[in-house]
């Protein structure tokens, strides 16, 4: 793979991580709860981006989004879980926490939540899908599994520091401000519980 052809892949994918969702809105709530939990929850995330790189590496991701039942299914699932989040950050929009008081059962709850939450979005795997294939090249040096894999780590090591960057952010900015934090921690909630209702009317609207 040339230099460019990966420069022109890490443009497009940054410019994609730099559109607030529902991971930014769950980084922004693991740093408003400490900064020991920010690392725990991005890794989760990035997790279920790898699983769907390798996925797409292997064909899986075709097989997924060519059968109805399964996207559905995953569908269901996705926005179920979105509301479920959503509604729970604005039910508890909970304080901030010394990171000292963190526990390593929590940190695990955080990276694991972080894995369903990007995990159970559809979109994760049709991003992944009709971008990753753009970028590569039957007459490459390296078959085209492995360009995919390349190309999917480098969107996996832009989307954690611009993560990163979010989480620490926002426990930096708004630690000394705790009415401000719960108004963000409720507007993060509202964010996943639009996304979730978009993500219902889009495949009722589809099918």
């Amino acid at each position: 793979m040339s230099i460019n052809v990966m420069a022109a892949f890490w443009a497009v994918s940054l410019l994609l991580v730099l559109t607030p969702g529902a991971d930014w809105a769950y980084a922004i709530a693991a740093g408003m709860r400490g900064r020991r939990v920010v690392i725990p929850a991005v890794v989760g995330i990035m997790s279920a981006h790898l699983a769907a790189t390798l996925a797409v590496a292997a064909g899986v991701g075709g097989l997924v989004t060519s059968t109805p039942g399964a996207l559905s299914l995953l569908t269901v699932a996705g926005t179920v879980y979105l509301a479920w989040m959503g509604i729970g950050m604005l039910r508890h929009p909970g304080v901030l926490v010394q990171a000292e008081a963190q526990t390593s059962t929590s940190r695990f709850q955080w990276a694991l939540k972080g894995a369903c939450l990007a995990g159970l979005n559809p979109k994760l795997f049709l991003f992944f899908l009709a971008l990753l294939p753009q970028f590569t090249s039957l007459s490459a040096a390296w078959p085209v599994p492995v360009q995919i894999i390349c190309l999917g780590l480098l969107h996996i090591a832009g989307c954690s520091l611009v993560y990163l960057a979010v989480g620490f952010g926002a426990g930096v900015l708004l630690r000394s401000r705790p009415v401000a934090a719960r108004r963000v921690n409720q507007v993060s909630g509202v964010v996943m519980i639009v996304l979730a209702v978009a993500l219902t009317a889009e495949r009722l609207f589809v099918q």
